[in-house]
This record gives C-alpha cells, structure tokens and sequence, in this order.
C-alpha cells in the first residue's frame, strides 16, 4: 500500500492531470526504458550510434522529412515542455553507415531518487530505421541508463506504427489505455458528397443554416503575426471556457502563444461576425492526419450554429491538402455528453487511442503506475 501511494505522488507530481475537455488531445506526463549503458554523446549500441543533438541543429527539418512527423515531435513542442520546466533531450540513432535510424525527443523530470521520462510522438523510426525497429528501441532503452524507481512512457498520440509497437512489446512495454483514450475519425478517402450525405440529420440543417449567413467569415491563418493574434483570441475564449464548465487541463496558454503561431504542424482557423472573432480552432496536422486540438468559441458562435460550419470548413481544408484522416480529438460519452453528440453528428467511426506505454526496470513501478492510469 504504502508503495502503491509512492508511485501516486511520484505521478502527480510529474504533472499527470486527467482532462475533462475532450476537444483536446489527450496527453500525459512521464516516462522511461529498460537496460544500462552509456549516456555519452554518440555512445555505440550493438552497431548502432546514439547521438545527442546539440540545439543548434535544425531539428524540424530533421523530422519533417519522415513519414511520422507530427507536432509532438517537434523542436516548438519540445521548447513548451522545456518552459515548464522539464529537461528536453533529441537523439538521433544512426546505424555504423551513418544512416538514420530513429529520431527521439525526450522529457525529463527528477524527483527524489526516481526521474520520469517522456517521448511524446516518438520514437519515429525512418524507412531504414522500421527493419531495425527492435535494435533502435534497445538503443534508446540503453541510453537513458534508467535506475529501479525510473518510469519511461511513450506516448505516440495516434502516429505509432507497426514496427515501433512491436518493438515496445519486445522490450516488455506494458500499454495503458482507458475509457477515455478514444476518439472519433472521419474518413477523408470519400468525397465529401458522401460526407455530407452521411452527416446526422440535424447536424446537416444546422449546417446549412450557418452556411447561409453571410456575416461569418472564415480564415485560415498564415502568418505568424495573424496565428498569434488568434491565439490571443483563442487563450480568452479558452479561458471563460474553463471557468463556466469547471475543468481544468495542462496548457499554459501564457507560454505556448509565440511558439504555437510559428509552429507549421499547426494550422490556425479563426471564424468572425461582421469582423468580430466568435471563434478559434487550432489543429494540428501531418502527412495523413489531422487532429482537432483546441477549440474556443464563445455564446454567439454558438447560437449561429458556427462549431457546424467551422468544423466542416476545416475537414474541407484537411481533404484538399491530402490528408485521409481527420480526428475529432477524442470523445467520453460518459462523461462529456455533449461534446460526443456534436462529434457524433459527423462520423460514429470509433477509433481507440494508441496507448501509454510504460516500461521500468521494476516490473512493480511499472505495474502499480499502469494500474492507477488505467483507472482514469
């Protein structure tokens, strides 16, 4: 018992808060692998090179060009995490060519005796990297040099791949997942003819109410000084938000601003009425797939029916620039009835989140945190 509220303290302290809006994409804090080796800057594992990357290096560019790039992978994500205080780490693990194998970007937290460590969206293994997809895994457990109360999780937000999940179960990962982690897709392969026809029957008349108004103007923001004034609009609205329905969640709307409006996994869509903002969406995208991950919007919006219109002038943005998926950013029936039934009006294609991986030297700090976040 008394190990068991260790691990509780030891995880709410590294900052896991479960999140009530489901609009936002579930995200956790914690974390790290298995075996002990070297922690040195290009450290050799079986054949396989480690390499701290130095923050001079142009770490987006590095990502973007692999198949999996997604924004919690990304050098600005990286920098919000490091505002917060934790200690943010980039590898890459390169095969005895100096070919690239993995890429990884990594959190840490040290409390006490035990650290918490993160990947988020990683580790993204390249072409050549997903034939050795187990030897990178070993290679990036082996750098972290993990102690006995040390706890890794790897979290891919839905950008996992067959050959990184297979890898984390021959590593012994152990994955987590709740109620909660699941969501809800559209399929952007139709047409979106076929979209619409598919659409609940209410849903499409509030559709096409809103669509008639011509006082609502919707924009996709571009540059970074227009992103950032709709992230202003967006960080109020978000606020009131909060305060009417009482949830709390962990973004720090004062220092993810600057680095939100530059970051280009982000796209921006601001909505207005006769020029004044009623509402903001802020999506995050990559080669295939877009995901809805903030959006504030305020009464007006609301009683015009714009969370319709906006949401399906956004599935039209992410259709005409090749993406097949568009995510609802996750549903809760349970618990968030209305946020599901506005989200179900669209699509019923349930999809369930990939999981929280776990993994620890101790199977029992493994295990007793698996069963406390599985709970949530």
């Amino acid at each position: 018992m008394r190990f068991h509220v260790f691990i509780w303290k030891r995880l709410h302290i590294c900052g896991y808060r479960p999140q009530v809006d489901h609009w936002l994409t579930v995200e956790w804090a914690t974390a790290c692998p298995p075996t002990a080796l070297s922690r040195l800057v290009g450290a050799t594992v079986k054949s396989l090179t480690i390499t701290e990357v130095p923050r001079s290096l142009d770490w987006q560019e590095a990502i973007r060009r692999t198949e999996c790039a997604n924004v919690y992978a990304s050098e600005k994500w990286g920098e919000y995490k490091r505002r917060l205080g934790w200690l943010v780490k980039r590898v890459i693990i390169s095969d005895q060519s100096g070919r690239e194998l993995g890429l990884v970007q990594y959190q840490i937290r040290k409390r006490g005796p035990s650290r918490f460590i993160l990947a988020q969206g990683c580790p993204i293994l390249t072409d050549k990297g997903a034939f050795q997809a187990k030897e990178v895994f070993e290679a990036f457990v082996a750098h972290l040099n993990l102690g006995r109360l040390d706890l890794l999780g790897i979290r891919y937000h839905q950008f996992e791949t067959g050959e990184a999940k297979l890898a984390l179960l021959a590593h012994g990962f152990r994955p987590v997942i709740s109620a909660k982690d699941h969501t809800l897709e559209v399929n952007l392969l139709q047409t979106m003819e076929s979209i619409r026809s598919a659409l609940d029957g209410r849903w499409r008349n509030a559709l096409v109410k809103a669509e008639r108004n011509n006082n609502i103007v919707i924009n996709f923001s571009q540059s970074p000084s227009d992103r950032s004034q709709a992230f202003d609009v967006f960080s109020k609205m978000y606020t009131s938000l909060k305060e009417r329905k009482g949830f709390q969640n962990s973004l720090n709307t004062q220092i993810y601003g600057d680095l939100a409006a530059h970051d280009t996994c982000l796209e921006f869509q601001e909505v207005r009425e006769n020029g004044e903002p009623i509402l903001v969406r802020i999506a995050h995208k990559s080669r295939h797939r877009w995901t809805d991950f903030f959006v504030a919007s305020n009464e007006r919006a609301r009683e015009l029916e714009v969370p319709r219109l906006a949401l399906w002038r956004a599935l039209e943005k992410a259709k005409q620039e090749g993406a097949s998926i568009y995510d609802l950013g996750g549903i809760d029936p349970a618990n968030n009835r209305g946020v599901y039934v506005f989200k179900a009006g669209v699509t019923r294609s349930v999809a369930q989140a990939t999981p929280l991986w776990l993994y620890s030297r101790s199977s029992i700090v493994r295990d007793a945190a698996a069963s406390i976040l599985s709970r949530r």
